[in-house]
């Protein structure tokens, strides 16, 4: 039997409605060549009987207690037979029906390919636009949607998501990675809408605190000091930049200034002439 190009791997765990979404994003798509696997981790609200319902979609489903959600996705990891893997949890969708269509319609050399994302978690929508070129220093300081990457499934032979974290081990993999010399390519697709409201978000101190080990653990010692160098420095760059309003009104006030100042002086200078 030929493996599919693509694995998604859903994973839920007590969200019936986020999760219906999600199945109803994949149910729609135009682009078939892929399997689906969802691991639900023992929900009661009504997750498991949805599951049963859409069952005959699904190449592999499991609903179970299990130990997080990243002990969920690594479940899913070990059923997959993909090409490509994409982690398109409950309460995620991708952006349209053409959507996956259009991500496979071409070949890709990269190892980890990655989108924009659609952010709906306030009440103005923000498209998330990642720069074309990711690096150690940029994921230091901001994180990728993972419902909006594609991992060739080999990367996951050697490694899984470390499920000793409980909130950032996808951050964790993307960034341990890039010291393994895997490869990311930026598509120019909007991949997935972005409900928010995630554990991370929830949680932002065991978050930060997950970060700064996972950055001791996987920044190799001889470029520890170089990075945070260079993270500083980014993070002057941007105050200043912040501030260039200001300097602009700062600016243009001196302008006022100096040119009403030539006024006054030309004032007074009359008046003592015609005095």
């Amino acid at each position: 039997m030929t493996s599919p190009l693509l694995s998604i791997i859903t994973v839920n765990l007590n969200n019936r409605e986020g999760l219906q979404h999600t199945i109803d994003s994949v149910v729609g798509q135009t682009f078939t060549d892929y399997e689906w696997i969802v691991i639900d981790g023992g929900s009661t609200d009504g997750s498991r009987e949805l599951i049963e319902q859409y069952a005959d979609r699904f190449a592999y489903w499991v609903s179970e207690p299990d130990k997080g959600i990243y002990n969920a996705m690594n479940k899913g990891i070990a059923h997959a037979k993909g090409e490509w893997l994409q982690f398109l949890n409950s309460g995620d969708w991708l952006y349209e029906n053409t959507t996956l269509k259009k991500v496979f319609s071409k070949k890709y050399e990269a190892d980890i390919i990655y989108g924009n994302t659609l952010d709906i978690s306030s009440t103005k929508e923000k498209l998330q636009n990642p720069p074309h070129t990711i690096t150690a220093s940029y994921l230091r300081e901001y994180a990728l949607c993972h419902q909006s990457m594609f991992f060739r499934g080999e990367i996951f032979n050697n490694c899984l998501f470390d499920e000793e974290l409980m909130i950032c081990s996808d951050w964790a993999l993307y960034y341990k990675l890039i010291f393994e010399n895997y490869s990311m390519q930026y598509i120019p697709e909007c991949i997935s809408t972005y409900e928010g409201g995630g554990i991370s978000q929830k949680q932002i101190e065991n978050a930060t605190n997950e970060r700064k080990y996972a950055l001791d653990k996987f920044t190799p010692t001889h470029l520890k000091e170089d990075l945070e160098y260079i993270c500083t420095v980014k993070n002057h760059e941007r105050f200043i930049n912040s501030h260039k309003s200001y300097i602009i009104v700062y600016k243009i006030a001196n302008i006022i200034i100096l040119f009403l100042s030539k006024i006054i002086k030309i004032f007074e200078t009359l008046r003592i002439k015609f005095r």
